[in-house]
């Protein structure tokens, strides 16, 4: 069962959507006002966020804006009309997708099952190690949500070390996987690349949790 906020100040349209929503299956919370809808998302977090952008007060497009400042839920405006100006407005206030009013129940359904679908194949793209998110599809890494730049080396290793977590890698192994030195590498190659890698991804680069040395063998990947 998925969790939808619907904001919408209109009573009959936002009864009607809640009535249409929770009959297919969706646990629907539905507010009248982008404030009230505000609240609600610190309180209990929803998987997806229906919103309409011709609200009072705090309009919809600073609704959404003010959503995707603070992270990454799906969201699918209604839109009172399909001219260019109203959506090109909603997404780039940072909208995933749109539905034009007045708003045929199974069309909003399908929406919304399709943006949740994305997301969970996104997320299931995504590796979490502690604090660490690996995406391995767009080659990002992130430490508490916060992005993590780091160069093509280091991030291979990463890959490599994380492919794996709790298996120890050799540094001749790395050596190959990673710098693509069968027989001539240096293996202070690996040492160097490792602490360069710790002090970006360690809160304690001298006591390491990720990149967890084995003495006499090489390196592992944790929390193990």
């Amino acid at each position: 069962m998925s969790r939808i906020l619907l904001i919408e100040d209109d009573p009959a349209v936002r009864e009607g959507l809640e009535l249409a929503l929770t009959r297919q299956g969706h646990a629907v919370c539905a507010v009248e006002s982008g404030e009230r809808g505000l609240e609600r998302l610190r309180v209990d977090p929803p998987d997806a966020v229906v919103l309409d952008l011709m609200l009072p007060g705090l309009d919809g497009f600073e609704v959404c804006r003010r959503i995707r400042a603070s992270g990454e839920l799906p969201i699918i405006m209604l839109t009172a009309r399909g001219d260019d100006f109203d959506v090109v407005a909603g997404l780039e206030a940072g909208a995933d997708d749109y539905v034009v009013k007045p708003v045929r129940p199974r069309v909003l359904e399908a929406r919304v099952r399709a943006v949740l679908r994305r997301t969970r194949r996104e997320q299931a793209e995504q590796e979490r190690h502690g604090d660490l998110a690996i995406d391995r599809a767009g080659l990002v890494v992130t430490k508490r949500g916060v992005p993590i730049g780091l160069p093509p080396t280091e991030l291979r290793l990463l890959l490599e070390l994380s492919g794996a977590p709790g298996r120890v890698h050799s540094r001749q192994q790395l050596l190959e996987s990673v710098w693509d030195y069968a027989y001539l590498g240096d293996s202070r190659l690996v040492d160097a690349c490792v602490q360069r890698l710790r002090a970006k991804i360690e809160d304690e680069p001298a006591s390491p949790v990720y990149v967890q040395t084995v003495r006499g063998f090489g390196y592992r990947f944790g929390p193990c």
